[in-house]
């Protein structure tokens, strides 16, 4: 029953990728950031190697993962309470993103702590067309687009607090496999909705992005409806997203068209008292 780390993303999913996959809401995250330093290499998101490991428990099975890209921070996908104690012995952690009950497990661990971030992770159940809807159409979003893109997606990482260094090269492997759609009203775009690629039956929703001048007008409910609609015609099992639970807005918006609470995620930051 001992964590395994290694910087070989291969040789990690050899060893979790079935436990990954057989929850994969749970473990979106990790499902992406493994799934990106696979294709993009081990300096996907930073110059150092990663650190990435996984934990048996006392059935030879994985029951906990962990995928760290620096500099971002460690990020935890399902882990067993019992694999808790166990990681903190392991690496000398200060800061984590995890689901809330091991984030605070982990936490009570610590001289002190602070919470940075609070997000809630909804899937989509039944999908529910925005009422009223606004005005406007969406359409897929194409090449021609890209300038516009780039500097949405900027400005969104910019207001969350996000890296923006891999920008251009989401914007042109999601226009290109069809994953951006804009909202349109009068013909002027005036939002946009992405998801992510299919991993393990499953995508999420992100980002969705209204410029200030655009929004109290429905239009990120009605292009967030929109690809997930098409995400789900295209194969989809599960249609997944996050929110900051610090905006009531766009969590009251995503439940209003069919969304349902899955379970929250903390990111934590150790403190000396």
């Amino acid at each position: 029953m001992t964590w395994t780390f290694t910087d070989d993303v291969d040789v990690f999913l050899d060893a979790a990728g079935a436990s990954l996959a057989a929850r994969p809401a749970e473990n979106t995250l990790v499902l992406t950031v493994t799934a990106t330093l696979r294709r993009d290499g081990p300096r996907a998101y930073g110059d150092a190697a990663p650190v990435l490991g996984w934990w048996r428990g006392s059935d030879g099975e994985v029951a906990g993962t962990l995928v760290q890209t620096p500099p971002h921070p460690p990020l935890l996908g399902a882990v067993a309470p019992e694999a808790v104690a166990p990681l903190a012995d392991a690496l000398p952690l200060t800061r984590i993103n995890a689901d809330r009950t091991t984030a605070e497990a982990l936490a009570a661990t610590w001289p002190g702590h602070r919470i940075d971030e609070e997000q809630r992770l909804y899937r989509l159940a039944t999908l529910v067309a925005p009422s009223p809807a606004p005005s406007g159409r969406p359409r897929t979003a194409v090449a021609a687009d890209r300038e516009l893109l780039v500097r949405w997606h900027h400005a969104f990482a910019d207001e969350v607090g996000q890296s923006g260094a891999r920008v251009e090269r989401m914007v042109d492997d999601r226009t290109a496999s069809g994953g951006l759609t804009l909202w349109e009203d009068g013909g002027v775009p005036v939002s946009m909705a992405g998801v992510s690629p299919r991993i393990a039956g499953t995508v999420r929703v992100a980002p969705v992005y209204t410029p200030p001048e655009h929004r109290g007008r429905g239009y990120a409910a009605a292009a967030t409806a929109e690809i997930s609609r098409a995400a789900r015609e295209a194969g989809a099992l599960e249609v997944l997203l996050f929110t900051d639970l610090a905006n009531p807005t766009s969590n009251g918006v995503y439940q209003r068209i069919g969304y349902r609470p899955v379970s929250d995620r903390l990111l934590v930051s150790a403190v000396e008292r």
